[in-house]
């Protein structure tokens, strides 16, 4: 067990975050090492304290690797100066053995609690590495003075750009990007923009947030779903967008679908559809009310599933688009296919029209989730009415377009479809 440079101790407003304290608690090294990151830690420091490739460190923090052999543990809570209780370790031979009544919680084992170290041991920058620390932080406040409604624009044209990709290519590739632009927007707001371009960051950064959300859900990684949806209400909030909120809101409340809880998503998609009330373009409202109508599908509420899809049908604007809003589709078919999957989810074999339909008039270049999406439900549909031979066709084919995407979550629903229309 090595010794910790007083240097390396995170300080106590990060360990005492209680974001940090739960991710400690069930030992979730990406959260850890976000909110690390956060705190002005940049991932190649944090390997270096460690002793991990940069490279590892980033894999972690995207999802892609886990941390559970107990000397890597270790190295990390030596390597960051996070005490043992916190990470279900022994207490660490660099933790103040010098205050009983830390001795004693330590002993009783309370994981809540934290050994606080001497003050002349609470030292963000090493002397050896001051040189180092200081011209990053120069840089970052430098970038951040920088920072004007133009770089907010670039932002947002770079987020457009990556959720046209996604809809084609999927998120295995594409998240990783994503989650260093939000860093690198979260830093600017973190160090100070400019005047009045406040608002404008934290609605690019709102938007790129939520759609790394949806890509993590996408991926199966759930609770990193999780936490970058909070990200996106948090910047909603600071931009003043009640439809951003809802819209972030509402879709985090498909983590609680997947993770089968249908009445709390409704709860929830309700909550964010009421907390912007007369603020909604009607767009907006029109999704909400679709996708609480899908939550209603899957808890088997079919008279509220199908109030919630007339209501969707009712407030839809004559022109589907608003181009504040860009990440909407509720063109004819768009809302066909929505409405097709909630009825394909109730057993109802009306579904099978409107999937038709959504199929033959909808532009599917550029959709290649979505189309996945109309298939497999197809074949849900087809199979429940008994012909197989079809189902499967569409089913294997939804199974193709799927793992151009590497969506994890369809391909699961697909696996299922396919083994019940076996002939």
């Amino acid at each position: 067990m090595r010794e910790v440079a007083a240097g390396s101790r995170l300080p106590s407003q990060v360990l005492d975050d209680p974001r940090m304290v739960e991710a400690c608690r069930v030992r979730d090294f990406g959260a850890i090492f976000m909110l690390v990151r956060r705190a002005g830690i940049y991932p190649s420091r944090i390997a270096r304290l460690c002793e991990m490739t940069p490279s590892r460190v980033s894999e972690v923090i995207a999802g892609k690797r886990t941390l559970n052999q107990i000397g890597v543990i270790e190295r990390v809570a030596d390597g960051l100066g996070i005490p043992g209780n916190m990470l279900g370790l022994a207490a660490r031979t660099w933790e103040s053995s010098t205050d009983p009544a830390a001795q004693d919680l330590a002993a009783a084992g309370e994981t809540q609690c934290r050994v606080i170290p001497p003050p002349s041991q609470q030292i963000v920058v090493p002397a050896d590495d001051g040189g180092d620390e200081a011209l990053e932080l120069k840089r970052e406040l430098l970038a951040a003075t920088s920072a004007d409604s133009t770089v907010a624009s670039l932002y947002s044209t770079q987020v457009d750009t990556m959720r046209k990709l996604d809809r084609q290519l999927g998120a295995e590739r594409l998240l990783p990007q994503l989650q260093e632009q939000i860093l690198q927007m979260e830093n600017l707001l973190r160090y100070g923009t400019a005047a009045g371009a406040r608002e404008a960051l934290a609605g690019a950064l709102t938007e790129a947030a939520t759609l790394a959300g949806w890509q993590a859900l996408d991926l199966g990684r759930y609770k990193v779903a999780w936490s970058l949806h909070e990200t996106a209400k948090s910047a909603a909030r600071e931009a003043g967008s009640p439809a951003l909120l809802a819209h972030a809101t509402a879709q985090q409340a498909y983590v609680l679908l997947d993770l089968g809880e249908p009445a709390d998503a409704v709860k929830q998609i309700r909550f964010a559809r009421e907390q912007g009330g007369r603020a909604m373009p009607p767009l907006m409202e029109s999704w909400l009310y679709a996708a609480e109508a899908e939550a209603h599908a899957a808890a088997q509420n079919e008279v509220a599933c199908r109030l919630g899809l007339e209501r969707a049908e009712a407030v839809r604007p004559a022109d589907p688009s608003d181009p504040t809003l860009p990440f909407l589709f509720l063109a004819g078919s768009h809302l066909d296919r929505w409405r097709g999957n909630c009825l394909a989810t109730l057993g109802a074999d009306e579904g099978l029209e409107d999937l038709t339909a959504a199929l033959s008039s909808m532009d599917m270049s550029g959709f290649t989730r979505a189309e996945a999406g109309v298939r497999c439900d197809l074949a849900v549909v087809l199979a429940r009415k008994g012909e197989f031979a079809e189902a499967q066709k569409q089913a294997v084919r939804a199974q193709d377009l799927a793992a151009l995407t590497s969506s994890v979550r369809q391909r699961r629903r697909i696996a299922q479809v396919l083994s019940s229309t076996a002939v």
